[in-house]
């Protein structure tokens, strides 16, 4: 198994001309140390748009300079020539590409304005939808792997339900943070390791990309609660898992200010399939 990356995640010169930001080169680092981290093999899509226009091209939209019969025959080589790789070396699991590129976007693509419709319409770029058949992930997505596990931790099942989450999530390529591993687990702590606790699990908060939250029980953890009110104000994405039944109102499964400010799920294939982009460490049966 392995990832098909678009080249400038490697090599930022190949994208046109003055529009690459800090935030998108912190992405591209983040997804290169995450295949690094998890030793996931990548391999790099052709750069059909540097190719056709020449390096240190002008930024523009797809109708502007790449709506040519010249550019689609050098897409339908380059498809030819990936696919043909495909027959040795096998099918990607994804595709990582670009926010908003006319070639390699994802979500989104800067395709150019049609009857005075917005330049930028949903879908995959016009390099990227000859791959139709192969799943993508913007690389801002793929970029989200560090992950902070909130969960009450008081008893031994609470801490093995907490270990499992996390074996799960390691198995998608998630760097994961647990509360219970840094020594919140004594009762008779003093204060000076209390706010050390406190301290090691605000600086992981802050330097995770997602929070995970387990909201078990009639009502959920106070200190899960917090963490989750943190991480909002924070702008982390969060997932919530509840795997409890009890609902505490007629529209509401647990507390509306935890449902409001996270996304609520029920299983772990559902927490799976929250999380934005995560990649198998084995072969998917």
């Amino acid at each position: 198994m392995y990832l098909l990356l678009c080249p400038c995640i490697r090599n930022p010169d190949l994208r046109a001309r003055g529009i690459t930001h800090q935030k998108d080169l912190d992405a591209f680092n983040q997804v290169l140390h995450r295949c690094k981290s998890f030793d996931i093999p990548v391999k790099m899509l052709p750069c059909a748009e540097t190719l056709y226009l020449g390096p240190d091209h002008e930024p523009g939209h797809f109708l502007d300079r790449l709506d040519t019969l010249e550019f689609s025959d050098l897409v339908c080589k380059l498809e030819k020539e990936v696919r043909e790789d495909w027959i040795k070396e096998g099918e990607p699991y994804a595709i990582i590409g670009v926010d908003a590129s006319p070639v390699c976007g994802v979500r989104n693509t800067w395709y150019g304005s049609v009857n005075g419709f917005d330049a930028k319409i949903p879908g995959r770029g016009i390099f990227l939808k000859r791959f139709s058949d192969i799943m993508a992930y913007d690389v801002f997505e793929a970029a989200c792997w560090k992950v902070y596990l909130a969960a009450p931790l008081f008893s031994e099942a609470e801490c093995d339900f907490n270990r499992k989450i996390a074996d799960i999530l390691s198995g998608y390529a998630m760097q994961v943070h647990l509360p219970q591993d840094c020594g919140d687990s004594e009762y008779s702590r003093d204060i000076s390791i209390q706010k050390e606790i406190f301290g090691k699990n605000l600086q992981a908060i802050d330097n995770a990309d997602i929070v995970v939250a387990v909201i078990d029980g009639a009502d959920a953890d106070s200190g899960t609660s917090w963490e989750i009110g943190y991480a909002f104000a924070k702008g982390k994405k969060i997932i919530s898992l509840r795997t409890d039944f009890r609902h505490v109102g007629h529209n509401e499964q647990v507390n509306l200010m935890l449902e409001q400010s996270s996304v609520v799920v029920s299983d772990i294939p559902s927490l799976i399939q929250a999380l934005p982009c995560p990649i198998p460490m084995r072969p998917i049966e």
